[in-house]
């Protein structure tokens, strides 16, 4: 909790850090990269450009300080955003000590871009708000390293790749083996690794991948789409790399999995929703359901640009041969003349909804706000909604509150 002193300071500046924070993240992005350029290689290249990267940690301060105040998101919904945080600075890799450089860049940025309105009382208001939220994620990401049985100082771990298969238009897949004779660690069906690119000339890049089957004991599988730069963004380093120089007998860097789209316990019916690559942890997903629970209830849309850019389609048809009772909704942007097959946008009211459905999403982020709303017209509450975003989550500055979107 904030303390008496800082609560009203916090109540009475947050709408003005909520109107500047675009401006307050650019400078803090900026200026603790351009001081410590070895940074850079935590993030994605082509989120650097667009911008989109910027936005992420300062929002989820701001957002923290709502939370603290009662302005935002409380309780379970709250804890559900810290933990999506924690298990992603985990497959990163990230270290407590960073945390107190980035408090310092961060606040540097609000004092730069409010001025005088940053006086004493409010620098250390704020300096309260971000050791709370900092001190919440340093416990919990110790925690979940401790449960893996993983060093955070060193937390990688090689994988050869014994196949690569071709999926779809631009999307492959690699079958991974750890390179030690050991065991490959189990994980929960939707989570994701870290890949730990050594890119040549390039340095290391990490990227995060959803683990596309269900956990065999025997080997990882990623899904990798090749990343196309649109509107001045440059093409995906990773993906690109991946697709052309990495194949069987090769070995890659990766993390444990980590993640917390994972499929709750229950006997209901299935809701999966994907769009493009977010089929992956989908198809995990379906694949562990038809082994451990036929006779459950699942439906499965997917919307992609064509039914040649569909990655997994036999996979996720085969998974679900297995069940009992399963339907598969395809929405293409393309018109195709097949059963149960759309064209354009998806369309929620078309979509059969079980009133108990478990639903789970995973897509851009523009696909899942449309979805959601969808989904809660259609009387669907959002704690029964699971969902992964591509992307950094990003808090934007409501009047009533700071929302997640």
């Amino acid at each position: 909790m904030l303390s008496s002193s800082s609560a009203p300071i916090i109540e009475a500046t947050l709408p003005v850090v909520g109107e500047h924070l675009e401006e307050i993240s650019s400078v803090f992005y900026d200026t603790m990269l351009g001081d410590n350029p070895e940074l850079l290689n935590l993030f994605s290249r082509s989120a650097q450009a667009t911008g989109e990267q910027k936005s992420a940690l300062a929002g989820a301060v701001a957002a923290y300080a709502a939370h603290l105040t009662g302005a935002g998101p409380a309780g379970p919904a709250f804890e559900h955003i810290v933990e999506r945080i924690a298990q992603r600075h985990c497959a990163l890799g990230i270290r407590p000590e960073q945390y107190t450089m980035v408090g310092r860049y961060l606040l540097g940025a609000v004092v730069q871009v409010l001025g005088a309105a940053v006086t004493p009382a409010v620098a250390a208001a704020w300096d309260e708000v971000y050791w709370l939220f900092a001190a919440r994620l340093i416990g919990r990401e110790a925690r979940i390293f401790a449960e893996a049985g993983v060093d955070g100082a060193d937390p990688w771990r090689m994988f050869t790749v014994v196949s690569k298969i071709s999926e779809a238009h631009d999307t492959v897949s690699f079958v991974l083996v750890p390179s030690d004779g050991q065991p490959a660690p189990d994980f929960h069906p939707g989570q994701y690794v870290t890949v730990a690119a050594d890119l040549p000339g390039a340095g290391r890049q990490l990227r995060q991948y959803s683990l596309s089957q269900a956990a065999t004991g025997g080997t990882l599988r990623i899904t990798v789409r090749r990343v196309r730069g649109v509107n001045g963004a440059p093409d995906g380093v990773v993906s690109g790399y991946l697709h052309d120089h990495v194949g069987p007998g090769a070995e890659l860097r990766l993390s444990r999995p980590y993640g917390d789209l994972t499929l709750t316990p229950g006997h209901g019916p299935l809701l999966l929703v994907s769009a493009g690559v977010g089929i992956t942890p989908m198809a995990a997903i379906l694949e562990h359901v038809a082994r451990t629970q036929p006779t459950r209830e699942v439906t499965a849309v997917h919307a992609d640009r064509s039914p040649d850019r569909h990655p997994l389609r036999a996979d996720m048809t085969g998974h679900g041969a297995r069940l009992r009772t399963f339907q598969s909704l395809y929405w293409y942007e393309q018109a195709v003349a097949e059963p149960d097959t759309f064209t354009g946008r998806i369309d929620i009211d078309r979509i059969p909804v079980h009133p108990d459905a478990e639903v789970y999403l995973c897509g851009p982020a523009p696909f899942m706000q449309a979805v959601r709303a969808g989904l809660h017209r259609r009387g669907i509450a959002d704690d029964r909604i699971r969902y992964e975003v591509f992307g950094s989550e990003q808090w934007r500055r409501s009047p009533e509150a700071a929302v997640l979107v």
